[in-house]
């Protein structure tokens, strides 16, 4: 992504522990979600529990694709109010697929996720924070505050973007409507789409993560 935008963050990120893989606990996640959730989100998590299952053996390209496009095509989008009263909640991905629906945090998030669970190495994704130019109904454009999944196939690739917004996986570089702000992912934090990690505290990701590993996110 275009370093176009560069804000200074506050934000610490602690690490806790996740591996480059989590282990899925299947059945205990199936578990919290229908105690909690009842029985309506089973056939959205059989079928994303599915479509993990098939792809494990294929290369992390086809990976990437595959989650990619379920997620976009089986989550609907709407605002965190409407879903939680909340201005800004970040769901589990079991709390995104009980609804159905969810932001564009809750998209990278379940997608960051589900490829953890298929092997792709932790520092191969992270989490970014980018100023979105939409086009507005009148005319002109607007600046939104969005967030993408992006994945470095190598450490200093131009990383692929996952979006709700744009489906097409797209090299960052090709990704004009993005400005990034900061990234992160289980293991630190960096200004802009940058190599430097920061040592800082980002508790809504502490408390998303947290949330995540009592439901079966090991």
């Amino acid at each position: 992504m275009p370093q176009r935008l560069r804000i200074p963050t506050l934000f610490l990120l602690v690490w806790i522990g996740l591996g480059s893989a989590l282990g899925l606990d299947f059945e205990r996640l199936h578990q919290s979600l229908t105690s909690r959730f009842g029985q309506a989100p089973e056939a959205l998590f059989n079928d994303w529990r599915q479509m993990l299952g098939s792809s494990q053996g294929g290369s992390e390209q086809d990976k990437i694709r595959r989650v990619n496009d379920f997620i976009n095509r089986r989550i609907a989008f709407d605002d965190d109010f409407s879903l939680w009263s909340q201005s800004d909640y970040w769901a589990t991905p079991l709390e995104t697929m009980a609804q159905g629906r969810g932001d564009c945090e809750d998209f990278s998030i379940i997608k960051y996720f589900s490829l953890l669970d298929l092997g792709v190495p932790v520092n191969k994704l992270r989490l970014v924070y980018v100023r979105a130019t939409q086009p507005m109904a009148g005319g002109g454009t607007i600046q939104q505050a969005h967030m993408v999944l992006a994945y470095y196939a190598r450490p200093n690739a131009d990383p692929l973007v996952l979006d709700n917004l744009n489906k097409q996986i797209l090299p960052a570089s090709q990704r004009h409507d993005l400005s990034p702000v900061f990234s992160f992912n289980s293991a630190g934090l960096w200004q802009g789409t940058g190599n430097q990690s920061s040592k800082s505290n980002l508790s809504r990701w502490q408390d998303l993560l947290a949330r995540a590993r009592a439901e079966g996110f090991q």
